[in-house]
């Protein structure tokens, strides 16, 4: 479980807090997670100041942690009990996957940038998360190793859902994706039922190219 953000970012926090609420976020489970996990450990120090404000933030290798309200409104709409095993596409700063860790039961997720996921092993080991796995490779053929998923939670665009992710998603499961061209998507659900996809599309959203064999090529 992570542990609690120090007093000295409490009244941002708080701010914070209350702007995703204002927005329309209303899990409470959600907003306790975001409550907990210290954002401004995710970002670098150049712009931990802003660590608290609803923006998205570079991280470096060309990624960036998503808007907090994309992250809340994300994690709300996989409603999770707490009891499910989660893939997670992206590790990216790990924000994500720390957030997952205190909303579910297992998390399992998947960075193609080395350098990414080793500090996101170090951050998350500092902050005592114990129910993440991480791996190094390709997201969109998935971790078949521990498939099927309760819910998959995609960090980054793809002009399709990838059919590996489709294939490990459980019955009865919940796929996040942003759907759409390599600037710009619509934020959509996909749940399976009767082993087919069910869409329903969410908000536009502007995520970073989701690369690999079930996405966009690199470059």
């Amino acid at each position: 479980m992570a542990r609690a953000v120090e007093p000295g970012f409490s009244g941002a926090r708080r701010r914070l807090i209350e702007t995703l609420q204002d927005k329309g976020i209303k899990d409470l489970a959600v907003l306790r997670a975001i409550d907990m996990v210290p954002r401004h450990k995710f970002v670098p120090e150049s712009t931990r100041h802003r660590a608290y404000e609803d923006a998205a933030l570079p991280i470096g290798a060309g990624q960036t942690i998503s808007q907090p309200y994309v992250h809340a409104r994300s994690l709300e709409l996989l409603q999770l009990t707490g009891a499910e095993r989660v893939l997670e596409i992206g590790t990216g700063s790990a924000y994500q996957t720390a957030l997952l860790a205190e909303l579910a039961a297992q998390v399992f997720s998947i960075e193609r940038v080395s350098t990414l996921l080793e500090r996101s092993r170090t951050l998350l080991s500092e902050l005592g998360v114990r129910n993440v796995s991480l791996l190094l490779g390709d997201g969109t053929l998935g971790w078949s190793n521990y498939a099927p998923y309760d819910a998959i939670v995609v960090g980054a665009g793809a002009p399709h859902v990838p059919p590996a992710l489709e294939a490990q998603l459980a019955e009865g499961g919940r796929l996040l994706l942003p759907v759409g061209d390599r600037e710009e998507q619509v934020l959509a659900v996909f749940t399976k039922r009767g082993g087919q996809l069910e869409r329903r599309d969410i908000t536009p959203v502007r995520f970073v190219p989701l690369i690999g064999a079930g996405g966009w090529p690199p470059g």
